[in-house]
């Protein structure tokens, strides 16, 4: 149950996170279409006071510094049908753990260099930092799954992997090109992708309702590490392969839908302000037409 909260915690942190630099994006990019910029950070600019508007900084900390804290732990606990600690388990977790702990070490970087002028960051160093460190998740996740005992488990991470590799290019894409407004947008996509695909992950490895036919928990497996997710025949696996392929495809054709609605919203929203000060702008023609009509008459 923890190792699910864990993962709806997660998935609702990517999301916020995602969504959040998607929204940002989009109307920084349609408020200024020729001084766009990409950026790593976007403060909150309804709020006045400097500290609160960057709460989405101490947030991001917040979530990462639990994130860091349940891996530390899970990386203590013991698998009974190995009857004490598992090497590889214990190895991955603390690999997973040094990750998280960079990005930690990166966000208190981005803070510092907000609040404070000890530490200018700029944006293209950022995004580099970024993507070396989303490409270390990915080599991360990628060997997690080459050593998982569950066939599920090595699914899920290896698709994870993936996603990681693509946001590691697109944030090397945007350190290079830091005007490209579609890389930015990507980058958010892909953001949210990963918090979809964490919540897919828990839901399939951890709810026996979303668990496919012919796959199931291992009863003597307590506490929900490394091959408690079995599939009992060949057909079962690659039939719970197949339905995961279908669900990453159901979540990429969600993401698409998210991004086309909040651009359009942000478009709408943008447009309205710009055409309810302009449309006071033709009768105020027409009555000086009029007076010039009137003056005229009266010459």
């Amino acid at each position: 149950m923890a190792t699910l909260m864990y993962h709806m915690l997660s998935s609702s942190s990517l999301l916020s996170l995602g969504f959040y630099h998607l929204i940002c994006t989009t109307r920084n990019r349609l408020k200024s279409a020729g001084d766009y910029v990409a950026k790593p950070y976007h403060p909150l600019s309804f709020i006045s006071q400097p500290h609160l508007r960057r709460l989405p900084l101490y947030l991001l900390l917040l979530c990462l510094l639990i994130s860091l804290i349940h891996q530390s732990l899970v990386s203590l606990d013991a698998d009974p049908l190995l009857k004490g600690h598992t090497p590889v388990h214990r190895f991955t977790s603390l690999q997973a753990a040094a990750v998280v702990f960079s990005f930690l070490i990166l966000v208190v970087f981005l803070l510092i260099s907000e609040s404070t002028s000890l530490l200018p960051l700029p944006p293209d160093l950022f995004f580099a930092l970024a993507a070396a460190l989303f490409y270390l998740q990915y080599s991360v996740s990628d060997s997690s799954a080459s050593v998982q005992t569950s066939d599920l488990q090595a699914k899920c991470d290896s698709v994870s992997a993936r996603i990681s590799a693509l946001s590691a290019l697109l944030c090397l894409v945007i350190a290079v090109q830091p005007r490209l407004f579609l890389a930015d947008v990507a980058l958010a996509a892909s953001i949210c992708l990963q918090g979809l695909w964490v919540l897919q992950t828990g839901l399939s490895l951890y709810v026996d309702a979303f668990i496919p036919e012919g796959c199931h928990k291992l009863l003597d497996v307590v506490t929900g590490v490394e091959g408690s997710t079995k599939c009992d025949l060949e057909d079962s696996k690659l039939r719970a392969i197949a339905i995961l392929d279908l669900t990453f495809v159901v979540h990429v054709m969600f993401v698409l839908l998210i991004v086309t609605v909040t651009y359009a919203a942000v478009a709408k929203t943008i447009g309205i302000r710009r055409f309810g000060s302009y449309e006071a702008l033709p009768n105020a023609d027409s009555s000086h037409i009029q007076m010039k009509a009137m003056t005229g008459t009266q010459a």
